[in-house]
């Protein structure tokens, strides 16, 4: 699907990203450019002794990687800033080894009280290799227009 105007994007319209594999590295490099010291993000052997039994991504990292997921779709052909992310749910640990995609739906389009900037919402839900919800969130955009 082409990147849509602020005047074509309708409630209801559907998009689906790219997929991508978390893997071990990406962990490992998130959770250090974070500060996270939680042992189970950094040690596979603390993490080999959880429930999970294997090393998880943080939620955090989750929500990151949908953001890269959903500007692939390029859904906006102009300019959009996002400025809230609401209604967060962490569904399911993401793994690595997973493999993530997101499926998007526009919920709420309006204009604004600013010429040439209108409100765009778009609920997104991110789901991995089994087709399993793992997170959601609903994400806020300011969409400059002519």
């Amino acid at each position: 699907m082409a990147p849509k105007r602020f005047g074509e994007i309708m409630v209801g319209d559907r998009f689906k990203s790219p997929s991508k594999t978390i893997s071990e590295t990406a962990i490992t490099l998130c959770v250090g450019l974070a500060g996270m010291t939680a042992p189970f993000f950094n040690d596979m052997e603390a993490a080999g002794k959880t429930a999970l039994g294997w090393q998880a991504a943080p939620g955090r990292m989750t929500l990151m990687m949908m953001g890269g997921l959903e500007e692939q779709t390029e859904i906006f052909a102009e300019p959009a800033i996002l400025i809230g992310l609401n209604n967060v749910r962490f569904r399911k640990t993401v793994m690595a080894g997973d493999t993530i995609r997101i499926e998007m739906a526009i919920t709420e389009k309006k204009e604004t009280s600013k010429p040439g900037q209108g409100l765009v919402v778009h609920r997104s839900i991110c789901k991995n290799q089994k087709d399993e919800v793992v997170m959601e969130v609903d994400n806020v955009h300011i969409v400059y227009h002519q």
